[in-house]
């Protein structure tokens, strides 16, 4: 049973073996003699015992973990034997030096010695491999083409980076192995001038196993591969802080801009009122902002974790918070969800029937008419935020529907369906009420708005506008060209005016038109779909003359006209004349 003590190594205590204490005693004392006159000696220990110590906590799984004498040979091992070092000005010869040493590459650190505000350039900088003048450079333009929104990044990056305050932090920035070498010619240097380009493999490590003979295949292999793994999972830091970083400046953007001041009278806005429940926008945008840019953040910190070693922790409390955020927005966006489903439950009509003074020897023009107000043209659009006469913002739609029927009256008839979405019943009813849609009838002319439009506040909910013609059987339309897309998908309201037949006089018969002016070729074409149709006439007619009786069948259809008798005679009559074959 060994005796354990208490020490305290650069401001951390540690609970350490009686004989592994004596162990790194006597390897701290060592140091201190091979150090012996040498400038800045004191920092120089200062920053190996911090080294040591930083190792020391890297070990440690459990706050009651004794260090033993294997911990400290490994630290000995890490860090380097004093003897292995020369302490006077030879160390600072161009000819190549190996040591025991180790380095993990470079890591993301503030240098705050260059820096102008908080040295996440400079540090940055040094672990791009690039001059910290271009990295500054680059968040200027990233600002100013954001809006201002890459200073959340920095922002970020400047207080979860730990700063680069001891030696060993400033060389492994650099990415120079922290060992007793390094440490000491780096205060000797002022920290001033850093030796070489580094690198994030430890190329002294394998020259000096090399040299010794020490490293075998097995363990080259292993140490290529576990470079090449390093590097891939600092590719993965990369892309999780580009993809969360991304998002949460947009998300910065469409709050702040938009969402909340409002610095931007974006036309999009308005679209969300008028689809939205009546809930604020800042406060949906709010939500949002939350729900969506809360579980970004935590992946912009895995990514930071990922490629710095010792990132600051946010602490339990702020995690807490943020995740208490987080259910309180994602229960707010889930409730409005709901109140917006269900403000579309229920359907709601309301019909306006009017007479239409059209007789059954009356020609009747139908057309579509636009507003110069809202559109100079006739065409199906999407729903549209238009200014009306009191420049006051509208809803405007095309949603609107003709349907052309027969009817045995002696005078027409216009029904307009409007109809709409809502909360119950009665909200729908309402919201189809307030649907403002015209029409106009002069001279045997009729004129149907193109459009509904509606107030902003009764919000949009499936507005549409359904007109029904009744026109009299043996009365005459001439559907305008410009009505083809209102009507042609009415086909499930029982409508006449079939797709094609616009520009033409169009007979009105019972439940269907005839064209009255179409040439030839088009009635044909018109009649190719019924060309087989054989359900007009098909029957047998007998002729009694003398003895005998004749039997003649006679087949009327679309194509035209069959005469058989006795299935040897047949008379074939049809658009190119008059056929007949005899057996």
């Amino acid at each position: 049973m060994n005796k354990t003590v208490n020490i305290n190594l650069a401001g951390i205590f540690f609970h350490i073996d009686e004989d592994a204490y004596a162990k790194l005693q006597h390897y701290i004392d060592a140091i201190k003699r091979s150090l012996a006159n040498t400038q800045g000696q004191d920092e120089i220990i200062a920053d190996i015992e911090a080294r040591i110590a930083e190792l020391f906590a890297e070990k440690i799984k459990d706050e009651r973990q004794v260090i033993g004498n294997k911990e400290v040979d490994e630290i000995i091992t890490i860090m380097g034997q004093p003897e292995d070092y020369m302490v006077d000005e030879e160390i600072f010869e161009d000819q190549p030096h190996y040591s025991h040493s180790q380095t993990s590459g470079k890591q993301l650190f503030r240098d705050t010695e260059h820096s102008y505000i908080g040295g996440v350039s400079s540090g940055l900088g040094y672990y791009l491999g690039i001059e910290a003048l271009w990295v500054r450079l680059l968040w200027f333009i990233l600002t100013i083409a954001s809006s201002g929104a890459f200073i959340l990044i920095y922002i970020a990056l400047w207080i979860f980076v730990p700063e680069a305050k001891t030696t060993a932090d400033k060389l492994s920035m650099r990415g120079e192995a922290v060992n007793i070498t390094n440490i000491e010619k780096k205060i000797r240097e002022g920290f001033e001038d850093v030796a070489g380009k580094m690198k994030n493999v430890n190329y002294e490590k394998f020259g000096k196993q090399a040299k010794s003979g020490a490293t075998s295949a097995a363990t080259g292999i292993g140490a290529v591969i576990l470079f090449f793994l390093n590097i891939f999972v600092k590719l993965i830091g990369v892309l999780l802080l580009l993809i969360a970083g991304t998002t949460l400046i947009g998300l910065f953007i469409g709050l702040f801009t938009v969402g909340i001041f409002g610095l931007f009278d974006a036309p999009w806005t308005d679209y969300i009122e008028m689809a939205a429940i009546g809930s604020p926008l800042w406060l949906i945008s709010l939500l949002t902002f939350f729900a969506v840019g809360i579980p970004f953040f935590f992946l912009f910190i895995l990514g930071l974790k990922i490629l710095v070693n010792k990132l600051k922790s946010l602490g339990t409390p702020a995690k807490l918070v943020l995740l208490g955020l987080w259910l309180l927005s994602v229960i707010g966006l889930a409730v409005i969800g709901i109140q917006q489903a269900t403000q579309r439950a229920f359907d709601g009509e309301v019909i306006i029937t009017e007479v239409l003074p059209v007789i059954a020897q009356d020609t009747l023009y139908l057309a579509m008419q636009s507003d110069p107000r809202y559109s100079s043209n006739i065409y199906k659009s999407d729903v549209k935020i238009k200014y009306d006469e009191n420049d006051r913002k509208i809803m405007y739609s095309t949603n609107v529907r003709l349907v052309v029927k027969s009817t045995r009256d002696s005078i027409g008839r216009i029904e307009i369906v409007k109809s709409a979405e809502g909360s119950d019943s009665k909200d729908a009813r309402t919201r189809a009420e307030n649907i403002n849609y015209s029409t106009k009838f002069a001279n045997n002319k009729l004129y149907l708005d193109a459009f509904l439009t509606s107030d902003l506040k009764n919000k949009y909910r499936d507005q549409d506008v359904r007109v029904i013609l009744y026109l009299p059987i043996g009365s005459t339309i001439y559907p305008d060209k410009n009505i083809e897309d209102f009507h042609h998908s009415s086909d499930f309201y029982g409508n006449i005016l079939n797709y094609g037949q616009e520009g033409n006089y169009l007979k009105i018969n019972e439940n269907s038109t005839s064209c009255e002016n179409c040439p030839i070729d088009q009635m044909n074409s018109d009649s190719e779909d019924s060309w087989d149709n054989e359900d007009e006439f098909d029957g047998t007619i007998d002729f009694e003359g003398g003895d005998s009786t004749d039997h003649v069948k006679i087949r009327i259809n679309g194509k035209g006209i069959n005469i058989n008798k006795d299935g040897t005679n047949k008379i074939r009559i049809d658009k190119d004349g008059i056929d007949i074959q005899n057996n």
